[in-house]
């Protein structure tokens, strides 16, 4: 219905001596149509996702630590598998946290390059403070920072501690310790509070909110592609840090 009403609403945009009110219409008509469409796509690969299980957690997992913007898609997945399928809660962890260090040895390979890179993956705001807390605290800073759910600037210290050379072997073992808990907590959160959270699932306030959330992480990794893509010059080297 609403692709038939697009059309008609096409058809008078096409004749340029119509009423105000039918243009009206017709960009209403437009703009249902469009959100219509995308949230189908959003349905799309959401049931992917769902039916690809530990495949679609690695994935998410990959993206969410990279430098790459999807805040809280792969734990919104680990609630959603665990809560429909109990008895593989820790191998949807196991596989959610694979997927993080995945993104995260992404995050480390571009930092490691300079502190050119890393301005181009912290803000300025941020970047004095996380290193402050990473010189001194190491790898516990990564620990915190990895059970710590969204807006916390998990990628952010990732990135930094990787461009004070923080050595990689030590960092991995407090990354993967601590994310496997985060997600083991997670995974236990949806077996007890599971049939309210599938409810939660169907709500339309849920579903808008995704396409909010969809919009914002689309336009911020956009922004951060075009950030790595630019042109580095003038890199300049940055101090190791002893290991705590």
């Amino acid at each position: 219905m609403i692709d038939l009403v697009a059309g008609f609403a096409a058809g008078l945009w096409s004749n340029g001596g119509r009423e105000r009110s039918q243009k009206s219409f017709g960009e209403s008509a437009g703009k249902r149509a469009w959100a219509s469409r995308v949230r189908a796509l959003i349905h799309i690969i959401a049931r992917a996702l769902f039916r690809a299980g530990g495949l679609g957690l690695l994935t998410l997992g990959a993206i969410d630590s990279s430098p790459l913007v999807l805040p809280i898609g792969n734990d919104l997945l680990m609630l959603a598998l665990s809560a429909r399928y109990h008895d593989r809660m820790l191998y949807f962890a196991a596989m959610a946290t694979l997927g993080s260090l995945i993104g995260c040895l992404v995050t480390d390979w571009i930092s490691r390059k300079g502190d050119r890179q890393l301005k181009k993956l912290v803000s300025a705001k941020n970047l004095g403070s996380i290193q402050k807390q990473v010189k001194k605290r190491g790898g516990w800073a990564l620990a915190v920072a990895s059970l710590l759910p969204p807006p916390f600037p998990f990628t952010a210290f990732v990135a930094v501690a990787a461009a004070l050379r923080y050595p990689r072997k030590k960092m991995f073992t407090f990354l993967g310790c601590a994310r496997s808990v985060r997600f083991a907590i997670e995974g236990a959160l949806a077996i007890h509070y599971g049939r309210w959270i599938i409810r939660q699932a169907r709500s339309p306030v849920l579903e808008y909110g995704m396409l909010v959330l969809i919009a914002i992480s689309i336009a911020a990794s956009a922004f951060s592609i075009y950030r790595w893509t630019a042109k580095a010059s003038g890199a300049r080297p940055t101090p190791r840090l002893t290991p705590a």
